[in-house]
């Protein structure tokens, strides 16, 4: 009988200390930010520590032997398995098929707000570009001047007209960019990927109606040395409809005035 009281005041005692350490670490966990279930699981260890702990003060069991020892360690393990698959079951479970859902989505946020973003920027400056060529066009029609753009650098005649010139061809650099012209074309030592030829001097090779054709019909010209690409067609047919009439002029004003000899710009040969 004397190992019953000392049993049950092994178990108060540590019982209190299990509950005072499964505290602390609960606290200390809020503190530091973790989520509520992984608080919970810190008691949950400190408490199953706890209680192992009792165990090793139990009074021995009677020995049990044949039949009875089977069934007792039947049910021992029976016990067991519901209470670690029940509680096992409170915790979250790491699904890797979830986890996969979960950052499919994230990313295809991400893709959907970047997408969104570069096609408000290319809106904006689309709009921008639209009212620039506006006010330029009205300037010429108010000047009286030649709409014809002459080379930059060719020293135009003083007043409103090569003021416009030089607007244009800033209106076509800018068509260069809103296109992405250089994922294909080398221009100033930057940008291509092989798929084109570079065209820093292609103003001395193609007219400004032959650049415009080109363009608008990227079979009507093949860049020599450029037989592959040309019959996959790397260069795409949109841009007669991508862009208007306007961007399409200021864009061949920008590459007539590229004329650097000391770059090797493919020769254009014609073929329509």
């Amino acid at each position: 009988m004397s190992e019953q009281p000392s049993f049950l005041s092994s178990v108060i005692k540590k019982g209190i200390v299990g509950a005072i350490i499964g505290g602390a670490f609960f606290g200390a966990a809020t503190v530091l930010g973790f989520p509520l279930i992984f608080r919970y699981m810190f008691v949950a260890y400190t408490m199953l520590g706890t209680a192992v702990f009792i165990l090793l003060d139990a009074p021995p069991v009677p020995a049990l032997s044949g039949f009875k020892a089977v069934v007792a360690l039947l049910a021992f393990y029976l016990v067991l398995s519901v209470v670690y698959i029940g509680g096992a079951s409170l915790w979250p479970q790491y699904d890797p098929e979830d986890e996969k859902g979960k950052i499919a989505k994230l990313l295809e946020a991400k893709k959907r707000a970047s997408e969104q973003g570069k096609a408000e920027e290319l809106l904006a400056r689309a709009k921008a570009l639209d009212e620039k060529a506006t006010g330029i066009m009205a300037r010429i029609q108010t000047l009286g001047g030649p709409t014809e753009v002459a080379p930059a650098g060719s020293g135009g005649k003083s007043g409103g007209v090569g003021l416009v010139a030089g607007d244009v061809i800033a209106l076509g650099k800018e068509q260069w960019q809103l296109q992405e012209c250089y994922n294909c074309h080398k221009l100033f030592g930057e940008g291509g990927k092989k798929r084109g030829p570079e065209l820093d001097n292609i103003g001395n090779l193609l007219k400004l109606d032959e650049l415009k054709q080109k363009i608008v019909d990227p079979q009507s010209w093949m860049a020599e040395g450029f037989e592959k690409e040309y019959e996959k067609k790397k260069m795409p047919d949109k841009y007669k409809e991508l862009m208007e009439e306007k961007d399409i002029d200021a864009l061949v004003a920008f590459l007539a005035t590229l004329k650097n000899p000391s770059v090797n710009t493919p020769k254009p040969i014609k073929k329509k």
